[in-house]
């Protein structure tokens, strides 16, 4: 081990790491044997090195900036931590993750063999407007790790100190943002959504941080905390962007030549239009993303083009929220005010973030190569289209795309909206009953989603019957229903209230309901006895409705 402050030495050592076996018994036991891959891929770009990284600065020239941790003060303890993240995608037994080493690593303070501390810069547009260069302003790239499945990932910390890109920050992160961020990866990644991992957090007994955290004026001291995010890497539209908007052309070039090399192998790199097939490949990766959260109820809540990953994955989870009632104008984060990123707005979003990420690649584009793209922009509102109702077929048990299913999936979604309907809890409970007992107050007396929805009377009526014509046109046996419905529609989500009990509790220094929910959302498809005791499946309590989330974290 090495301090954080030790960082530009890693450059000069080429050891290779051999990759590790995959079985339990060959996982690390002490942390002080684990290495990072040196050097990593990433020190082949150009990186900063103004000595003065807690300044915000212009950074020029440059896609890092070498910058060493801030370590957080006080006394540390560990939060919680993935035991999935750790064995399968970091090669660590567990028990690791309660070694005074591993939370050093966690807190910042040390670094180990093979790190290169770095900061990415990029910028983005917010609610709309160009923001100029953003970057990380709280968060360290330590290093990549090649792991036994011969998998690289770069290790990030959130929370880790001041950087050129803090713009005035104090680089901390605080411990409701942390737990909301840490239980959010890690359920997503389980109920499928294309996610960055995050495998530990811990937090400080200081409060040290201040926070407005409803922008009210009423600012507050809050204890600091730290999160191990995970990613093959780290790179976003806005990535892009900052060199574009800066006239570094030929440093483009350079990184959107990288990110195909390293992250797509798949697309053949002397190709004369390895540009069209690269900007084609992320433009539906993550039109894929947002189908899957559309089929969770998820809002991001802050789609700026920074936020938006080059390789379609959920990143930056700030004011998210799992949609409770049904409401497809759903808006969780409080600064949205214009309901830009509302839940029914995010593919559209997502296809406007795509064009600005064409304008970014223009200065390296040929003609021939700007008119391949701008003939596929057109293409893109289709496609997402097809995947959401595709995703929405899969909820009801059918696989088929047929005439007239656009209609059919609305005026089920419309019929939730109207008696406000449980978004999770209703997909769930039509996977419980045959279609025959929807419409009858006895069975569904129990469903207490659903039961709002038989209520409706004759619209309910005939929209189950188209159902069940849907259903038969298909040719889908109930069994086979039930079946494919219980693989799609979670009866747990990390919804609001949840969450808010959880860091509740944290707050004062019992971590048994994060881990809890961790430990729930690890199988969100699977009944859990505990987790039906304190209401997960219930309907949410009445103080949650309308519970939204700010950006002050």
């Amino acid at each position: 081990m090495k301090r954080a402050l030790c960082l530009c030495a890693v450059l000069l050592d080429s050891r290779k790491i051999v990759p590790m076996a995959s079985n339990l018994q060959n996982l690390v036991n002490n942390f002080k044997d684990w290495k990072f891959k040196s050097p990593p891929s990433y020190a082949s770009l150009p990186i900063d090195s103004n000595p003065d990284y807690t300044t915000p600065t212009a950074v020029k020239n440059a896609v890092f900036s070498l910058v060493p941790t801030q370590p957080i003060s006080g006394n540390i303890r560990l939060v919680c931590a993935s035991e999935d993240a750790l064995k399968d995608i970091l090669d660590l037994n567990p028990d690791v993750a309660e070694s005074q080493e591993f939370i050093d690593f966690i807190t910042g303070k040390i670094l180990p063999e093979g790190g290169l501390c770095v900061s990415h810069r990029y910028g983005g547009y917010q609610f709309g407007f160009w923001a100029d260069q953003l970057g990380d302003g709280r968060a360290h790239v330590l290093g990549e790790y090649i792991n036994s499945k011969g998998e690289s990932w770069q290790l990030q910390l959130k929370g880790s100190g001041e950087t050129p890109y803090s713009r005035f920050g104090d680089g901390r992160a605080v411990l409701r943002s942390s737990i909301r961020e840490m239980v959010a990866s890690e359920a997503c990644y389980f109920l499928g959504v294309p996610t960055t991992r995050a495998a530990a957090l811990v937090v400080s007994d200081e409060k040290s941080v201040w926070r407005d955290k409803n922008y009210s004026g009423m600012t507050k001291q809050e204890r600091a905390a730290v999160v191990l995010r995970l990613a093959p890497c780290w790179y976003r539209i806005g990535s892009l962007e900052i060199l574009t908007m800066r006239k570094e052309h030929e440093l483009l070039k350079k990184l959107c030549d990288f990110i195909i090399k390293e992250h797509f192998p798949e697309i053949d790199y002397e190709s004369e239009d390895k540009y069209v097939t690269w900007f084609k490949r992320v433009a539906h990766k993550n039109l894929d993303m947002v189908a899957t959260w559309q089929g969770f109820g998820f809002t991001h809540g802050v789609l700026n083009t920074d936020n938006i990953s080059l390789l379609g994955l959920t990143i930056d989870y700030g004011p998210y929220g799992f949609i409770d009632h049904y409401y497809q104008f759903y808006v969780p984060n409080t600064s949205d005010d214009g309901g830009r990123y509302a839940f029914n707005k995010q593919p559209t979003i997502l296809i406007w973030n795509l064009e600005k990420m064409y304008k970014a690649m223009a200065p390296i584009l040929t003609d021939a190569q700007k008119q391949q793209i701008e003939e596929f922009l057109p293409t893109l509102n289709d496609y997402v289209e097809r995947k959401v109702l595709e995703t929405y077929l899969r909820k009801l048990g059918l696989h088929q795309c047929q005439d007239g299913d656009e209609k059919f999936v609305h005026a089920f979604l419309e019929l939730m909206q109207q008696k406000m309907a449980d978004f999770t809890a209703t997909f769930k409970q039509l996977g419980e009953l045959n279609p025959q007992e929807f419409i009858d107050k006895n069975s569904t007396e129990n469903k207490w989603s659903l039961n709002k929805l038989a209520d409706s009377g004759e619209t309910w009526k005939n929209w189950v019957q188209k159902y069940e014509q849907r259903l038969a046109s298909e040719g889908v046996t109930e069994e086979e229903r039930r079946a494919r419905m219980s693989t799609v529609n979670p009866a747990y989500v990390p919804r609001n209230w949840m969450l808010q009990e959880a860091i509740a509790d944290a707050e004062n220094d019992d971590f048994k309901k994060v881990k809890f929910l961790l430990e729930v959302l690890r199988r969100p498809f699977e009944v859990n006895e505990e987790a039906e005791k304190q209401g997960f499946s219930s309907p949410p309590p009445t103080w949650s409705y309308g519970l939204k989330l700010s950006c002050s974290s």
